[in-house]
């Protein structure tokens, strides 16, 4: 099997990543046509929607924040030689514990209550990837396997609570009573307004700045500690780290922690900032979309960043696209996001030969 072409790091983090996108835009836009509707004026309006407004801005930021925390769990796994696909069941159960500190404590001062629905989103978060990572580590089980059944078991273990034990009652839905409000998230439009500066109020909130703080630090601590260096070794080559005195089952069970905690940070987002009691489905999905996310960002923070924006806009100026053209409807614009997905995912190293090829011929000549 020969070995992936290599391209100048420029081109690894930033030309090949357009590259992908471009073609998922391509294909994308050859299916709009087919529908009878006009690929420029359809990206046009999923720009619009996205970026041009600041209620666009802000919920393209809101769904970003999502992102940013699983491309992050996702990376640092990734780093270690892990693929975790489990920042869904992760997330989930991070987010019930930050839901629950929420419920039981709200009365509490919000300063107070911050810090230990954080804390309680990433132990819940960390708990959930310890047994996946204890198997990798300790048993030998393939950690793709274990972190997606684990999914699924998240899943149904919030669907028990909500529907036996946390709902308010008197109500049919399966969802809690509401947050107090020194549970609560503030949102950005407020803070920024005790500022002068006035923004359209959105679920946009102080959680993104939690997010920008959780890749501060894991770029600091990957590329910047011990730690991150023998977690980059293991990822490399096991048999090196053994050589060097590195355990590479340590490495692996923290690397799973860390990351099943980062996944845990979504509930700040979801539950404190937008919607404000526990609910079915709250991840939306976020755990399977951060896996392109990590991938298009190359794993490395500053990238995660871009590829999380981008993919927050394709949610929401997706929304505008299916209001504003009725034969791009909901359907579609999921398919749209998936091929951005597929390309910059699974089909991420299609173009890289010619890429390097072309390169190559340049340097040449």
């Amino acid at each position: 099997m020969s070995s992936p072409a290599k391209l100048p790091r420029w081109a690894e983090l930033a030309l090949l990543p357009v590259v992908n996108l471009l073609a998922a835009l391509l294909v994308s836009g050859a299916i709009i046509l087919l529908l009878g509707e006009s690929p420029w004026a359809a990206l046009k309006l999923m720009a619009a929607g996205s970026l041009g407004s600041q209620e666009g801005v802000g919920y393209t930021l809101y769904y970003a924040t999502n992102f940013m925390f699983t491309g992050l769990a996702v990376a640092v796994a990734y780093h270690a030689g892990l693929f975790n696909i489990g920042g869904e069941g992760q997330a989930y159960i991070g987010g019930l514990c930050t839901g629950l500190v929420c419920l039981w404590f709200g009365t509490w001062s919000f300063w107070l209550v911050l810090p230990l629905a954080v804390l309680a989103g990433a132990f819940g978060g960390a708990a959930w990837a310890l047994i996946p990572g204890w198997l990798q580590a300790k048993r030998g089980s393939h950690i793709v396997i274990t972190t997606i059944m684990f999914n699924f078991i998240a899943s149904a273990v919030v669907t028990y609570l909500l529907v036996n034990v946390l709902i308010k009652p008197g109500q049919q839905s399966p969802e809690t009573r509401e947050f107090a409000a020194n549970a609560v998230m503030p949102a950005m439009h407020e803070l920024l307004a005790k500022m002068g500066v006035t923004f359209a109020a959105t679920p946009f909130n102080l959680a993104f700045i939690f997010a920008l703080a959780a890749s501060a630090f894991v770029w600091v601590l990957i590329w910047h500690t011990r730690w991150g260096y023998a977690l980059r070794v293991v990822g490399e080559s096991p048999a090196a780290a053994v050589y060097a005195g590195i355990k590479p089952a340590n490495i692996t069970l923290g690397a799973m922690l860390l990351s099943g905690a980062l996944a845990g940070g979504l509930g700040l987002n979801e539950l404190m900032g937008s919607q404000h009691r526990i609910l079915m489905d709250f991840p939306g999905g976020a755990g399977f979309v951060g896996i392109a996310v990590a991938l298009m960002g190359r794993n490395h923070p500053a990238g995660i960043f871009f590829a999380a924006v981008l993919f927050g806009a394709l949610y929401q100026g997706g929304s505008q696209l299916s209001f504003d053209m009725p034969r791009v409807n909901r359907d579609m614009v999921v398919v749209i996001q998936g091929l951005v997905i597929l390309f910059c995912g699974a089909l991420g190293n299609v173009f890289r030969r010619p890429l390097a090829a072309v390169l190559t011929r340049r340097v040449k000549v």
